[in-house]
């Protein structure tokens, strides 16, 4: 063991041994090099890469004075457990080495501390990295920096934030160049391709290395005592809620993650009115509850006084709370990663399993939590796409570097495509991003748009302090529709609804928020004051905006692959009479073929397309076959999508036929038809307001307010008219149709769809009813354009018809 004697002897008086990968990560840093480390869960990544800093301070013999660690953590809220995890082998070996944190939670108070002087290890956020970035004083502060840590990769890789931590470290090793950079991560599948950004150009010493550790962990699943034979999304849910709350009874403290905020505030009453003897020791956690809300709740489950914590992904990364016994899955988990990084939070060490359960929501997801499993067990865990050159994220750090310290546009260029995600940046596009910041490109007539000047010195300045607050202000890549604060009347903060669901409420309107029964009192400048409800109805449960997430392509690839496997799993047996009713009326759709129903039903006629692609694919197919055969039948086309495939429906006409549908789903002409037939130049109007905020043309933040979304949504539509019609080549309206292509229609994954597609058999078959997997797209397009009451008569009058034809 490389390690210095005093941690060496730590090690052997809580009788741990090292795993070789911790002792190879050891090595490889006190040799010099980066890395890139991948391990389960629970097995000591943090020491893996915290005590090889810790060794080279102690080899040194001198006691440090400056920050030689940097640790970036994706989530601020992880910042607090974080710092407890590094100080404790420092305190348990008597070293007064400081550690702090500078997030977006530290007071102003401490952080003007933290400006006087920056501790040994600095643990921050990558927004607030940027942030420091712009102060002149920083590369003095960071001059003896050695190490930097990035924590939870996998969930910056393939995002804004990831690449704007990957220019953060490019300009790091610009001050630094002999700096290491180490990446954590517990759930990837492409090591090599995660690796590239934390690289320096002409690194030779990078590592990556990957435990061979086998973390167990144990995924059951709540078999409903009834299953329905023609399920749809969201039916079955609740039901459950008693078998949920007896399997709570069995373990001490319980995490039940759902997959929205809102369906967190439901699970959360749901199990209230079950065991309201509970009230003290049932909790809720999600990311638009108020920082001391969050804080409250992690401290008390980090106590062990509380008996579950009904959570979202906001509970998802990192903190290690011992008193977890068990995780409860609510809904499928829509990817491999995902179920197994939350089953890591209970069982948080190498030598416990990790116990989780599954309760789905609607029958089929029996057979996801079945597929989930399967592939655990074959280690098909998801890759992360990198993004490459997103020019909002460039031009708002360029600004960023020049507010911190002067710089000559070559010596920022240079420094730009030294970094993996800007290799491929091309002159056009540098010259636009350098015209932007210093002249605003084709908003030059307008002084506010102008970032930076160059001076006679041949260097960029931005010597306007009101500019630079106003860039410190709006530093960063998480964009969304201004939040309104929920507050008591004596200041309490609870948290923030999005100001589309605050402004439908009117004084005296009932809500749940955060756990509570509320009333509101007034609604005014972004600001809901509240009181608690005093009436015995419940009201309505906040709600937020979002798609929902898509099934990965893994975990598709896996459900269909468990419609064809023996029926061993628990789930697997519970869904058998689903399956054979699907198999007897019709077929079972599969990887080698393509599955296409034709059903006639009072509404019309009806195909059912099963491509499992994930619901954002699917919705790409279904348009774009939709508007293809339109052009044949001059019928008009309606469609409905979910994860396992499509519905296009019209009154009359669709066409069962092998080679026309094949015409339907090529790839010819694949752009050109997806532009035109999903009004892609609406959807990019609004996705441009999200790449305009970053990129510094809007200013949610000002000082002492905050705009309103209706005041940035006609800012930003008059600056997408103006480019549109004047300067249609802006390179910020290119991205933004590039990125709902590739982001809200995954354009790549459809392709390769298309492909696979155009390379297997169609199995085409008319059914005289509506299948167990043809239902729940019927019954969703149901609820879309029939009146609620209609909707349900109708789907009850159908289940009726299925039911007793399959007796």
């Amino acid at each position: 063991m490389s390690l210095h004697p005093q941690l060496q002897e730590w090690f052997s008086k809580r009788s741990w041994t090292p795993f070789p990968f911790q002792e190879q990560t050891w090595n490889a840093h006190l040799a010099g090099n980066s890395g890139l480390l991948h391990a389960p869960t629970g097995f000591g990544k943090t020491l893996s890469v915290w005590l090889g800093p810790i060794t080279e301070t102690l080899n040194s013999n001198k006691t440090p004075k400056h920050c030689e660690v940097l640790w970036i953590t994706p989530l601020r809220a992880l910042a607090n457990d974080t710092i407890q995890s590094l100080r404790q082998p420092l305190a348990d070996l008597q070293l007064d080495w400081t550690i702090e944190a500078r997030t977006g939670d530290t007071s102003s108070y401490r952080k003007a501390k933290l400006r006087e002087k920056f501790p040994y290890c600095l643990v921050t956020t990558p927004e607030s990295l940027s942030l420091l970035l712009t102060y002149e004083d920083t590369r003095q502060k960071l001059s003896h920096l050695k190490t930097v840590i990035i924590d939870e990769w996998h969930e910056l890789l393939g995002t804004k934030r990831g690449i704007q931590t990957e220019l953060c470290l490019t300009r790091l090793r610009q001050w630094t160049p002999n700096l290491r950079t180490w990446g954590l991560s517990a759930t990837l599948g492409n090591l090599e391709e995660a690796s590239a950004p934390l690289k320096a150009p002409s690194e030779t010493k990078f590592v990556t290395i990957a435990a061979n550790q086998n973390k167990k962990i144990e995924i059951t699943t709540l078999i409903p005592d009834e299953i329905e034979s023609f399920p749809w999304a969201g039916h079955l849910g609740t039901k459950l809620i008693k078998r949920v709350s007896q399997q709570l009874e069995k373990a001490s403290t319980t995490l039940l993650f759902t997959n929205t905020r809102s369906q967190t505030e439901i699970w959360y009453q749901e199990l209230l009115d079950q065991k309201p003897e509970w009230k003290n020791l049932i909790a809720i956690h999600h990311g638009s509850l108020s920082r001391e809300e969050r804080t409250e709740v992690e401290t008390n489950l980090k106590q062990g006084l509380l008996r579950c914590v009904v959570c979202t992904s906001s509970l998802d990364l990192g903190v290690d709370f011992s008193p977890v016994e068990q995780v409860i899955q609510v809904g499928s988990p829509k990817g491999i990663a995902r179920l197994t990084q939350r089953a890591g939070r209970a069982g948080h060490s190498p030598n416990q399993t990790s116990h989780i359960i599954c309760v789905p929501t609607n029958a089929l997801e029996l057979i996801e939590f079945s597929a989930a499993r399967d592939a655990w067990h074959r280690r098909e865990i998801e890759s992360r796409p990198l993004l490459k050159k997103p020019l909002d994220v460039l031009v708002q750090h360029m600004a960023t570097l020049v507010i911190g310290e002067p710089i000559s546009p070559n010596d920022l260029k240079s420094e730009i495509l030294s970094s993996a995600s800007y290799t491929s940046l091309t002159n056009a596009e540098w010259s636009w991003a350098l015209g932007f910041i210093t002249n605003g490109g084709s908003l030059s007539k307008y002084p506010q748009y102008t970032k930076t000047e160059l001076l006679d010195d041949g260097k960029l300045h931005l010597t306007d302090k009101r500019k630079a607050q106003l860039h410190r202000m709006n530093i960063g890549t998480i964009t969304s529709d201004s939040a309104v604060s929920i507050k008591f009347a004596n200041g309490r903060t609870l948290g923030t609804v999005e100001e589309g669901f605050a402004s439908k409420l009117k004084p005296g309107k009932q809500f749940i928020f955060a756990g509570k029964r509320l009333e509101l009192v007034r609604f005014y400048k972004l600001t809901a004051t509240v009181r608690p409800a005093t009436k015995a109805h419940r009201g309505e449960v906040a709600i937020w905006g979002g798609s929902k997430m898509p099934l990965s392509s893994e975990l598709s690839h896996a459900v269909a692959r468990s419609l064809h496997s023996p029926p061993t799993s628990p789930e697997l047996k519970a869904a058998l009479p689903i399956l054979e009713i699907q198999k007897s009326w019709s077929s079972l759709p599969s990887n080698n073929e393509l599955l296409i129903e034709f059903t006639r039903t009072r509404e019309g006629d009806h195909l059912f397309i099963y491509a499992f692609a994930g619901r954002l694919v699917n919705e790409g197919l279904g348009a774009l076959t939709a508007f293809r055969l339109t052009r044949l039948i001059d019928e008009s086309i309606n469609v409905t999508q979910n994860d396992y495939g499509f519905c296009l429906s019209a009154r009359q006409n669709l066409p069962l036929d092998e080679k026309v549908l094949r015409k339907a789903l090529s790839t010819d002409h694949l752009l050109e038809d997806l532009i035109e037939c999903m009004n892609t130049a609406e959807m990019a109007r609004r996705q441009f307001r999200y790449v305009a905020r970053v990129a510094g043309l809007l200013i949610p933040d000002m000082p002492g307010k905050r705009k309103a979304t209706r005041d940035l949504q006609v800012s930003a539509n008059l600056l997408f008219e103006v480019f549109t019609k004047y300067d249609p080549e802006n390179l910020l309206l290119e991205q933004s149709r590039r990125e709902i292509l590739e982001q809200q229609l995954e354009l790549h994954r459809l392709q390769s769809t298309l492909n696979s597609i155009q390379e297997r058999p169609f199995q085409l078959i008319e059914t005289n009813r509506l299948t167990p997997m043809a239902f729940p797209l019927w019954a969703d397009r149901l609820s879309a354009f029939l009146p609620a009451g209609d909707a349900a008569t109708r789907l009850e009058r159908m289940l009726l018809e299925l039911q007793k034809s399959s007796i």
